[in-house]
């Protein structure tokens, strides 16, 4: 018999993962306990925008709420660069520390895996989540998002697949229309593929035209979302894939009938930031 794979899909969804984040993660462990196998998380890192990024709260004293997110170095950077490559300024960490009393407790953080519950049991406690914010230094924001994560124990045991990853790329089928990371003005920018040219979106219909190399290597592609599920699958073999609610507007499930797919749980206040188990 085939093994199960389950699969789950997402970008990074700011510094304290959004709650939809989370309720995929507890239908992936949900299924892994019916039918076995194991899960795999495809954190899909070459994404540029940095809006999937903004971190939802609510102000524990007035109720507001309130959206955070990283700063980048500069407009191009912050506007075109894919998120594994977004530079956070040193000063960023220091600031955001200085807000997080506003929404977060000092209590340990709710633990969702067997392996964290274990791991908890034999250390006596838990961390909060201002430690675990402060343990975390990584200079990219695909990078400390999927650090804080991990390290807030939702990933325990399941496996990591990045879109940029080269390894990854270089073994995925070939695309038809996809994105390409090329240097531009001194930084590194998700360019669409065109066939004459590459272009970067700027808002409604405006376009920078950038000259098309001679060459783009496999490891510099990554698909589009018309095309992400089947370059991912291509490599992961998934038997089962966990739905969020925007990919059922644009994914064509049935081009995929040796897959399973299951909508993940409903959570309230999806967009928000998992801070609590509430």
């Amino acid at each position: 018999m085939i093994q199960p794979v389950i699969c789950f899909g997402q970008q990074p969804c700011g510094f304290f993962p959004k709650r939809f984040l989370v309720a995929k993660i507890n239908t992936a462990r949900a299924l892994q306990k019916e039918i076995g196998g194991k899960i795999v998380f495809f954190y899909h890192d070459s994404d540029a925008d940095y809006r999937e990024t903004i971190t939802i709260m609510r102000d524990k004293t007035t109720g507001d709420e309130v959206r955070l997110n990283f700063t980048q170095e500069n407009k191009l950077q912050k506007k075109h660069s894919p998120l594994y490559l977004k530079r956070i300024p040193g000063n960023w960490k220091e600031e955001t520390l200085k807000q997080l009393p506003r929404f977060i407790s000092s209590s340990p953080l709710p633990l969702l895996s067997d392996l964290a519950l274990a791991k908890l049991e034999g250390e006596g406690q838990g961390e909060g989540l201002m430690e675990i914010f402060k343990s975390v230094n990584s200079k990219f924001v695909a990078d400390f998002c999927l650090q804080m994560y991990q390290k807030m124990g939702l990933l325990d045991g399941i496996e990591v697949v990045r879109s940029s990853d080269k390894n990854f790329r270089k073994s995925a089928i070939d695309i038809l229309e996809g994105f390409a990371d090329i240097e531009y003005q001194g930084e590194i920018v998700r360019a669409k593929i065109g066939k004459d040219k590459l272009s970067l979106h700027e808002g409604g219909t405006v376009y920078t035209y950038l000259p098309k190399p001679d060459k783009i290597s496999k490891e510099q592609i990554n698909a589009g979302k018309d095309e992400r599920f089947g370059w991912m699958n291509s490599v992961i073999h998934c038997t089962h894939y966990i739905l969020g609610e925007g990919e059922k507007n644009y994914l064509k499930t049935l081009d995929f009938p040796e897959v399973k797919f299951i909508d993940r749980q409903q959570i309230e206040q999806a967009d928000y930031a998992w801070i609590s188990d509430n």
